[in-house]
């Protein structure tokens, strides 16, 4: 079989997928990894263990991100694979792991059948991809490539008060190598596509131009607690009020844009939370994103006027936090093209399109030629227990990924 003739082998991808899964397994077939917990250190060592199965040469810089190498023939840059293996509280099996032992699989089948490639390969795992335990998201990747100070990161606190320096030490994963030592000749992730969009119009692969722009914003609003029969409603100072404005606000903005914005608030909490107590503190968030960082930073600042203008006008007070700010981000065309003549070549319908979501790639962008393959998610559902692909479709995938980094390595 010639080199363009290889493809993985599906069984031993599909396999390792289910061992992962069952790292912080939970009810109805999904996952909780949350970043540098117990869990996510077990899902780790499985996955290290794996690489040094291979014979790889396995890395862990001071953020925690995991990295095994696979010698080219000369001494150049790799050419990286990867993506995450934390997950959300109620996780799927896919997101994030899939890239990760794809990665995993195409390296195998390339010491299984003898070849060796000009370049080094190269597969990673990222520290804190969800963000959904430590803010901001993409945590790993943004210090490996710069744009994150490794302090700050360090520092940072988590919903329960752990801090990602101690609980590094604590899982044994705070490494000794430099973040970002070595710098990657390309990266490319494969990624199932968390939307409904390939599903929907029978396509097999995605061929991913960018991911758009994110901003996380927390909010903090404090009134006055105060009893719910007693209290005038003209005499009223409410939080709870205020944040129900803000989430329905967003909602009508994202309408009224049209195109690619979209906004969600995704997580509120209410104090004294009692049902005859009108709230006096409220700790809100509000999510946007759009392709489009002109549209984008419109959104935020009308958000922000709606905000101060209700809260205002009901006395109640705010305080503002940044989570996340990125930038939308645009893969390199060339790879977008090589990544579509793969899937073509090897019989696949594929769409060009952004990502919704944010991803480890958006990081490596900047700096070298990078990609990400999509494969559909059935009914769009990600970040779900239900979440799932058919694995035809995830050894599809896989087999793109193995052909573009044969291509991009020599």
């Amino acid at each position: 079989m010639s080199d363009a003739g290889l493809r993985i082998d599906g069984d031993r991808l599909l396999r390792r997928l289910a061992a992962l899964a069952e790292v912080g397994a939970i009810d109805g077939g999904g996952v909780c990894r949350l970043a540098l917990t117990d869990a996510d250190r077990a899902g780790r060592d499985l996955v290290t263990g794996w690489m040094r199965e291979l014979g790889l040469t396995v890395t862990v810089d001071r953020i925690g991100n995991v990295v095994g190498t696979r010698a080219g023939a000369a001494a150049l840059p790799p050419v990286m694979m990867g993506s995450h293996i934390d997950t959300v509280r109620t996780g799927g099996r896919y997101d994030g792991n899939l890239g990760v032992l794809a990665g995993l699989e195409v390296i195998e089948r390339l010491i299984e059948a003898g070849v060796t490639t000009r370049h080094p390969v190269a597969v990673g795992f990222f520290t804190n991809e969800e963000g959904a335990r430590f803010a901001p998201d993409m945590m790993g990747s943004a210090v490996h490539q710069g744009a994150l100070p490794l302090d700050v990161a360090l520092a940072t606190v988590g919903i329960d008060g752990a801090t990602v320096g101690d609980e590094l030490a604590r899982i044994g994963y705070a490494g000794d190598t430099p973040c970002g030592e070595v710098r990657a000749a390309a990266y490319l992730e494969l990624h199932v596509e968390q939307g409904p969009v390939l599903e929907r119009e029978g396509v097999a692969i995605g061929a991913v131009t960018g991911v758009q722009g994110i901003s996380w914003t927390e909010l903090t609003l404090r009134g006055v607690s105060n009893h719910a029969g007693t209290t005038p409603m003209s005499m009223r100072t409410d939080a709870g009020y205020v944040a129900a404005e803000i989430a329905c606000f967003v909602r009508r903005l994202a309408r009224d844009y049209g195109g690619a914005q979209v906004a969600t608030v995704g997580h509120v909490t209410v104090a004294p939370n009692l049902v005859n107590v009108i709230p006096n503190r409220v700790v809100m968030t509000v999510d946007l994103r759009n392709t489009d960082d002109a549209i984008l930073q419109r959104a935020e600042r009308d958000t922000a006027a709606f905000v101060d203008e209700i809260a205002a006008a009901e006395g109640v007070a705010v305080e503002r936090r940044t989570l996340a700010r990125f930038a939308p981000v645009d893969f390199a065309p060339a790879m977008v093209d090589r990544v579509e003549a793969v899937a073509r070549a090897q019989g696949h319908t594929v769409r060009r399109m952004p990502s919704g979501a944010g991803h480890d790639a958006q990081m490596f962008a900047p700096h070298c030629p990078t990609g990400m393959i999509f494969v559909p998610s059935a009914g769009g559902i990600s970040h779900n227990v239900r979440e799932f692909t058919e694995p035809a479709q995830l050894i599809a995938g896989a087999d793109v990924l193995l052909q573009v980094v044969l291509e991009q390595a020599g």
